[in-house]
């Protein structure tokens, strides 16, 4: 969709992911003028994309744990509902079952984002790719960690320092209709009175062995040159590098068997059947069931491999996939040196950033500090002192995190975790999450009293 390339806009949000979106979003719903540019739609894509929607989810479509009281993920979701978050907003439209955790299906959640957005009378969406930094005008660079070449080059020369970069690897997704449910069960860890949202694949200690060992020697996507001593961010590890650190290490980690009885295996010692040695678990990927996420499988397996391997994985035999994993290399700012307190760069006062490219890693994460560079934005634009959340609460721990708390020498991408937070010593670890959720809750309030009025 394009508009008038010539009206005068507030603001140019330059990327249209999770973290643009939520930013265009929070202006345009202010009354500001703003120009959304989006690179997808050309005939260019990202490594890592394979659509042309906005909000595109493409390594899971969960927004992890929706519980606001123990969870700092959760709580962040809370903060984020009570700021009329668009991408909140747009996942409860496009939710699927998932226990407590919040999963979305991919396409109508997209969908959602950008019907919403292209009602606002105010934004304007423009699919353009943007080679450099504008040299003038409020502007909002939310392009993420897969910020195209040119892009990144202008970046690099505004900021005087070469960014930091890491991999990062998606998960295979498989047809529902290819898994064997005669030898596959549907629970959740436990069953703790949630409903038996996941598929379970179980194997005994010999396939275990096997299936490690095909992780360990199979053939994998080569680095180039430059990319070659580039980390890993840990929460979205290739399964085949977990493999690696041992034999056991997936069994306490993706593949953890522990509070998942088979059912299958029932005997009359063990009625309701008893745990695998290990268990791939899959997780439901749109509303219709149809396509399922195979859960923390982020590979870079070379294709062939892959369908190779996960075929021997018990129920998963004839399996077919949507889509397989792969690699792609994420870049980000080093925000804690470059960018001030409201996310501008120091260099360039009028450029601000937003999303994953300030450092911060989830989807979650991204959107949230796109909501907040918005508000910073609305704030500026509208003459008002710019209030920062108050770091007791997930957004504030966040933005603080990214913005000076942590040390420049060795920033590396952050979920939001309660270690973000000022801590309680004063409260028995036991009741420490429900402290930390419940003076979040009772601080944010005045803060929200205090944003610019939508």
């Amino acid at each position: 969709m394009t508009k008038d390339s010539g009206s005068t806009y507030d603001v140019h949000i330059i990327g249209g992911g999770l973290a643009g979106s939520e930013a265009a979003w929070q202006l345009g719903r202010r009354g500001f003028r703003v120009r959304l540019s989006e690179m997808r739609g050309t005939g260019e894509r990202s490594p890592a994309h394979q659509g042309d929607g906005l909000a595109e989810l493409v390594c899971s479509n969960s927004f992890r744990s929706d519980d606001s009281e123990k969870n700092a993920v959760g709580l962040l979701h809370h903060e984020m509902r009570l700021c009329d978050s668009l991408i909140m907003s747009a996942a409860a439209t496009a939710e699927v079952p998932a226990g407590s955790a919040l999963a979305v299906d991919r396409d109508v959640f997209s969908a959602e984002v950008e019907a919403r957005l292209s009602a606002l009378p105010n934004v304007d969406i423009f699919r353009e790719r943007v080679d450099a930094l504008p040299d003038a005008g409020m502007t909002i660079v939310a392009t993420g960690p897969l910020t195209a070449e040119a892009l990144a080059g202008s970046i690099g020369q505004a900021t005087g320092a070469d960014s930091l970069a890491f991999f990062d690897a998606i998960a295979p997704i498989v047809y529902h209709e290819s898994i064997d449910m005669d030898v596959c069960w549907m629970a959740s860890r436990w069953d703790k009175g949630e409903t038996k949202d996941y598929i379970n694949c179980p194997m005994n200690e010999e396939q275990y062995l096997a299936f490690h060992k095909g992780l360990v020697e199979g053939e994998k996507t080569s680095f180039k040159e430059w990319e070659a001593n580039t980390p890993y961010f840990d929460g979205c590890m290739p399964i085949e590098v977990m493999a690696e650190r041992g034999v056991d290490t997936l069994r306490f980690g993706p593949m953890k068997p522990v509070g998942l009885d088979n059912p299958h295996w029932a005997t009359p010692e063990h009625p309701n059947g008893r745990w695998p040695h290990a268990v791939v678990q899959l997780r439901q990927d749109n509303k219709l069931g149809t396509i399922w996420n195979m859960v923390g499988f982020q590979t870079k397996l070379k294709h062939a491999e892959q369908v190779k391997l996960f075929r021997t994985i018990p129920g998963l035999e004839n399996a077919e996939f949507a889509r397989l994993g792969g690699l792609h290399r994420n870049t980000f700012l080093n925000s804690p040196i470059l960018l001030d307190r409201t996310l501008r760069l120091k260099s360039a006062p009028h450029v601000r950033f937003a999303g994953q490219i300030t450092g911060c890693e989830g989807y979650v994460e991204s959107a949230a500090v796109g909501l907040m560079a918005g508000l910073m934005a609305s704030a500026e634009l509208a003459g008002r002192e710019w209030q920062a959340p108050p770091r007791t609460t997930a957004l504030g721990a966040l933005l603080s995190h990214i913005t000076g708390d942590a040390e420049a020498e060795t920033y590396q991408p952050m979920n939001i975790n309660f270690g973000l937070f000022p801590p309680l010593h004063d409260v028995k670890k036991k009741q420490r999450k429900e402290a930390y959720t419940g003076r979040a809750k009772d601080e944010i309030a005045p803060w929200l009293e205090g944003l610019t009025p939508a």
